[in-house]
């Protein structure tokens, strides 16, 4: 295990589907919940944890919009995220340290270290980076831990609004087993809702767009992710909500579907063959899930320049191309972990190619149509059209010639379309046969022809 993963890596068993493919899409009616309207395609964006860990400052955060706007907004991406420890002066690297000294404030909310972010001083918070980013046509988001601080338990802090503090609503039984800033929220005692609403009100009025909330899915924490939801709701802003590390309970997402926009399917997800194809497997078992508004999400891309500086990639330009192609016809949100002022051509193509990011944007009823030993092909419709995308992945060892039998997408004969080297194939009929390198991907658009 690379001495940079924080957290270790825990496998996700396969698992039966438990819905019909689209069930819980077919299910949707008008009395769906009101925020998945605020992300009905997979949010794009940048978060800092794979580049800078927990050393990001404002300097690098508008340094990375700047290139978002310039480079990448005209594509789709939108979210620019501040990653943990955001209120920790002194955090250092990929680690974590047992009674960090943290910024809050006088009710017991955390707030950035002016040292990181020198524009929050005064109490100002995160209001003018918010500002700078929305002036570039950006939205802004945060990490946040699940809980309370256990600086503002042991400081006895008051809930705003109420007669209660901090020690009055802590759970200190239940805490994360990676991080220690935090002492869990007992939802049963009063005060407690009070303490997240506080919460979003804050970071409301800075001008957040997204949290990612930390420590929420494994193991599962419903009281305090129906907490946030309704804080949220309250807010009056409408902030996209995505929970943090999986593995989040398949059997949870009838839950984790009507309360979150997005959900992580895994743990940590890192540029390491065997964590992406594990991937595979959790995608398929989430996909009844997936829909407008609410997202199974496989992780960040690791791809460009990561940790600080220090390393590229491992994973393989064909490789990339495989994440590329799973990460859009399943439709996970996608959320570059790069230094974006330092992209390469090779990367910045993986990122700007129209074609590509429409499947992850536009397509319908993405899903798993066979996996045959090393040999796995999704599927998704094209919205208000016959065509079908379709994914076809090599995760052997060796390049091979993958023939696929027309009739099992529906089709006896079609114009296929090349999308990442946005090329016409030709017309085909009866089969389709594309070699295929090690690791490797191929994504494409079909058409049928008379």
């Amino acid at each position: 295990m690379p001495s940079y993963l924080p957290r270790p890596i825990r496998l996700l068993p396969l698992l039966t589907l438990m819905l019909p493919l689209g069930g819980l899409a077919a299910a949707e009616t008008s009395e769906q919940p009101k925020f998945w309207s605020w992300a009905k395609t997979p949010p794009m964006g940048w978060n800092s944890w794979d580049g800078f860990a927990t050393t990001v400052t404002e300097a690098q955060t508008r340094a990375q919009t700047d290139v978002m706007a310039t480079k990448l907004k005209a594509f789709g991406w939108q979210y620019i995220v501040v990653d943990i420890q955001w209120y920790e002066p002194e955090a250092n690297g990929f680690n974590y340290r047992d009674g960090a000294k943290l910024e809050i404030d006088g009710f017991g909310r955390l707030q950035p270290a002016i040292n990181k972010f020198p524009s929050a001083a005064g109490g100002k918070g995160f209001k003018a980076l918010a500002d700078y980013i929305h002036g570039r046509g950006l939205k802004f988001g945060i990490h946040l831990m699940r809980g309370i601080p256990r600086q503002a338990v042991l400081a006895k802090t008051p809930i705003k609004g109420t007669s209660f503090t901090a020690a009055d609503i802590a759970d200190r039984t239940s805490t994360c087993p990676w991080n220690g800033d935090m002492y869990g929220v007992d939802m049963s005692k009063p005060g407690a809702q009070e303490y997240y609403d506080s919460l979003f009100q804050e970071y409301a009025a800075w001008g957040l767009d997204y949290i990612k909330v930390d420590d929420l899915s494994a193991p599962y924490h419903q009281p305090e992710i129906e907490a946030i939801r309704r804080a949220i709701d309250l807010s009056g802003r409408k902030i996209v909500f995505s929970t943090s590390p999986g593995p989040t309970p398949v059997d949870e997402g009838p839950h984790i579907s009507t309360h979150a926009n997005l959900w992580r399917i895994s743990n940590d997800f890192w540029d390491e063959w065997p964590q992406l194809y594990a991937q595979f497997a959790r995608l398929r078992d989430w996909t009844p899930y997936c829909a407008p508004g609410h997202f199974p999400d496989a992780d960040m891309l690791p791809i460009g320049l990561l940790q600080m500086g220090r390393t590229k990639t491992r994973f393989t330009p064909d490789e990339q191309y495989t994440l590329m192609s799973m990460w859009c016809i399943a439709r996970s949100p996608l959320m570059i972990g790069a230094d974006l002022t330092k992209l390469d051509d090779f990367t910045l193509s993986l990122l700007t190619n129209p074609e590509v990011l429409a499947v992850n944007q536009r397509s319908e009823n993405g899903r798993q149509l066979f996996r045959r030993g090393d040999v796995c092909a999704w599927i998704a419709n094209v919205p208000g059209s016959k065509d079908k995308y379709f994914a076809l992945f090599n995760t052997g060892d060796a390049a091979a010639s993958l023939p696929v039998s027309l009739a099992e997408l529906g089709f006896g004969k079609a114009k296929i379309r090349d999308l990442w080297t946005r090329t016409d194939l030709g017309v085909f009929t009866n089969q389709f046969s594309r070699t295929i390198k090690s690791h490797g991907a191929g994504l494409y658009r079909v058409s049928p022809t008379k």
